[in-house]
C-alpha cells in the first residue's frame, strides 16, 4: 500500500488473542505500535476477541497489523475474517497460514514438494508408538515450543503424547536432531541473514526464547557458508511452495550439513528477543523500518 495513503487511515495492530502465546503477542503488538507511531502512523490496539469484527468496524480501521501468535491469528482465521471485512492485513493469507499452521500437514507439503525435514508420523489414539528413539513430541497446531517433549526413553512416550494432548488432540512425532539450531527470517520476499540459536539449557524451549540473556543470537551464523547458502533458498523455496507473503520465519536443524526445516512462522515475534529484527538490524536498518515495510505490504489475498 500507499505511505501516503496508510498514515491517513487508521492502522489496527492485532494482539493478545486466545492462543497460549497471548502474552508474548501483546509484548509484540506494543512494540509495534511504538514503532510506526515513531514513523508517522496513526495506530491503535486491538485485543482479539469474539468481539473484533465489531471493534474493526467501531474503530473505523483501514489497515490491520498481525502481531497474532499461534491459533486463531496464525492459521487463517482472523486472515479470513479480514478477508470477508474488506480490511488489508499484514502476513500470509488464509491458506498458506492454515498450510503453515497445521505441523502435520506442512510435513505432507514437504514431502510432495521435496523440502528437506526431519522424518515424523502422527500419533495415533491410545496406540503404541513405532518410532524409532529419540524423537520430538509436539501438538500439531502450537508454536513457541509448547507443549514440546524430548523423548529419550520408551517409558516416557505416553506421557509426553498426554502432555501434547492438552493443548492439541493433534499430535506429531519427529526425528530428534541434535544439530545447530537456525533461523531465517524472509520480509518482503527478501531473505536476512541467517540466524544461529544457541540456548544455554541446550533446549530451545518456550523460557529460553523469551528470557533475555538465556539464549545467544548469533548473526550471521558461524556455520559454513555453503550450509548457510543452501537454508536461504530452502527457505526461499518454502516461502514460494506455501504462497506465503510479508514476513516470514522459517525454523531449522542443522543435519549432516543438510538444513532440514522444522516449523514455519508466519506472524514472527517482535519482542527483544525475538529473531527476524535481530537478522534485519543486522543489516544496519532499524525496527521501526522493519515494521513499516511489513505494513507497507498489507493486502487482500482472495
Amino acid at each position: 500500500m500507499d505511505r501516503e495513503v496508510l498514515k491517513a487511515q487508521r492502522v489496527g495492530v492485532l494482539m493478545g488473542g486466545r492462543s497460549s502465546e497471548r502474552d508474548i503477542s501483546f509484548k509484540s503488538g506494543k512494540a509495534v505500535i511504538q514503532g510506526l507511531k515513531r514513523r508517522g502512523y496513526n495506530v491503535t490496539a486491538i485485543d482479539v476477541d469474539p468481539d473484533l469484527a465489531i471493534k474493526l468496524k467501531r474503530k473505523h480501521i483501514g489497515a490491520a497489523f498481525i502481531a497474532l501468535h499461534g491459533r486463531w491469528g496464525e492459521d487463517g482465521s482472523v486472515q479470513g475474517l479480514l478477508e470477508i471485512m474488506g480490511i488489508p492485513y499484514t502476513g500470509s493469507g488464509v491458506l498458506g497460514s492454515a498450510m503453515a499452521m497445521d505441523k502435520v500437514v506442512m510435513k505432507m507439503m514437504f514431502e510432495s514438494m521435496g523440502i528437506p525435514s526431519p522424518a515424523y508420523t502422527q500419533a495415533e489414539d491410545g496406540g503404541t508408538v513405532h518410532f524409532p528413539l529419540p524423537f520430538v513430541v509436539k501438538p500439531a497446531n502450537e508454536g513457541s515450543t509448547i507443549g514440546i517433549s524430548i523423548v529419550k526413553k520408551q517409558k516416557e512416550v505416553m506421557a509426553a503424547i498426554k502432555k501434547a494432548r492438552m493443548f492439541d488432540k493433534k499430535v506429531m512425532i519427529e526425528k530428534y536432531i541434535e544439530g545447530d539450531e537456525i533461523t531465517v527470517g524472509i520480509v518482503n520476499g527478501e531473505a536476512l541473514p541467517v540466524v544461529q540459536v544457541k540456548p544455554s539449557s541446550g533446549f530451545y524451549d518456550f523460557e529460553a526464547k523469551y528470557t533475555k540473556g538465556m539464549t545467544e543470537y548469533i548473526v550471521p551464523a558461524k556455520i559454513d557458508k555453503t550450509i548457510a547458502k543452501k537454508a536461504g533458498d530452502i527457505a526461499m523455496e518454502v516461502y514460494k511452495a506455501f504462497e506465503l507473503t510479508g514476513c516470514v520465519r522459517i525454523d531449522m536443524l542443522v543435519d549432516d550439513d543438510l538444513p532440514k526445516v522444522i516449523d514455519i512462522n508466519t506472524s514472527p515475534g517482535m519482542t527483544e528477543t525475538s529473531l527476524v529484527p535481530k537478522a534485519w538490524e543486522s543489516l544496519g536498518r532499524t525496527f521501526d523500518e522493519l515494521v513499516e515495510a511489513i505494513l507497507m505490504e498489507a493486502s487482500l489475498k482472495i
